[in-house]
């Protein structure tokens, strides 16, 4: 009996991240679908709407906007709504967090504020970070020993996304020969996960 579960339990720990993947891509591109339809078809008439209209349109819109952005009138809009949700207690929050996850998940923008992977040493025990910024001079407080400098780095929390900053000396962190993405991974699953993305069903040779 424990075979056979232990087999059931691997077969889901094949399927499901596949499929739940493909489900997002899908609930997306459904909801995308369904919101942009009214707007097509008040301009080309129902009998010759095509499934996959809206997702093209969505696509296409979100492209423009891409462009848009760079335009100074539109940055200048962005800003003055950004101020405007800053000033709400609740909405503030929830947007700051939403805008930084986006930012680091952006195009151009990926893992750019991540400088390094490193290995922050507490005591006897190693803990994976990444450098995000160096030579921090402008917190009151903060001081270096002598011939120091006061760094931070960025310590993910495993199975959620958040963590926590450290200004510590750079002589307690040591740079690590990782990808940003192998070391994310080992953080958020707590090494549970022993191989890369796709290594784990490769065929052998």
């Amino acid at each position: 009996m424990s075979y056979l579960w232990k087999n059931v339990f691997k077969g889901l720990a094949t399927v499901l991240p596949v499929a739940l993947t493909l489900y997002l891509i899908y609930w997306l591109g459904l909801n995308i679908e369904k919101g942009l339809h009214p707007a097509i078809t008040s301009f080309v008439p129902e009998e010759h709407y095509l499934p996959g209209m809206g997702l093209v349109a969505g696509v296409v819109l979100l492209f423009f906007i891409g462009l848009a952005v760079n335009a100074w009138v539109v940055r200048q809009l962005i800003w003055l709504v950004e101020k405007l949700l800053e000033r709400i207690p609740l909405v503030k929050s929830i947007y700051g967090s939403l805008n930084d996850f986006m930012d680091y998940f952006a195009a151009g923008k990926s893992r750019g504020g991540l400088k390094q992977v490193v290995l922050v040493n507490f005591g006897g025990a190693r803990l994976i970070g990444f450098l995000t910024r160096d030579h921090i001079e402008d917190i009151p407080g903060l001081s270096a020993p002598a011939g120091d400098d006061i760094v931070a780095v960025y310590m993910p929390l495993s199975y959620q996304i958040g963590g926590y900053t450290l200004y510590i000396p750079r002589s307690q962190i040591e740079p690590v020969n990782m990808s940003m993405e192998d070391a994310m991974r080992r953080v958020l699953t707590a090494e549970l996960s022993k191989s890369t993305p796709g290594e784990k069903n490769r065929p052998a040779k």
